[in-house]
């Protein structure tokens, strides 16, 4: 999703997995400790906090490499 859409927020990410907000935001900060995504907190208009989840150059890169893994074990 972060590899096609670049930014999201933390809300379309949660209802696209259909998870819970603790349990998406315990997965969230562990890939953001080891520096595959960066969280960012923002307020709207409403002044309500909103999380926006984006992919790092090194996630984008362990991603890539772990499509080409699966793509190169599914060719048979």
């Amino acid at each position: 999703m972060l590899a096609r859409l670049g930014a999201t927020d933390f809300a379309v990410i949660r209802d696209a997995l259909q998870v819970s907000d603790p349990t998406l935001s315990k997965h969230l900060k562990q890939l953001a400790q080891i520096g595959y995504i960066r969280l960012q907190k923002g307020l709207t208009l409403g002044g309500r906090t909103k999380t926006w989840v984006e992919m790092t150059v090194a996630g984008s890169t362990v991603f890539e490499g772990h499509v080409a893994f699966l793509r190169e074990v599914t060719k048979g």
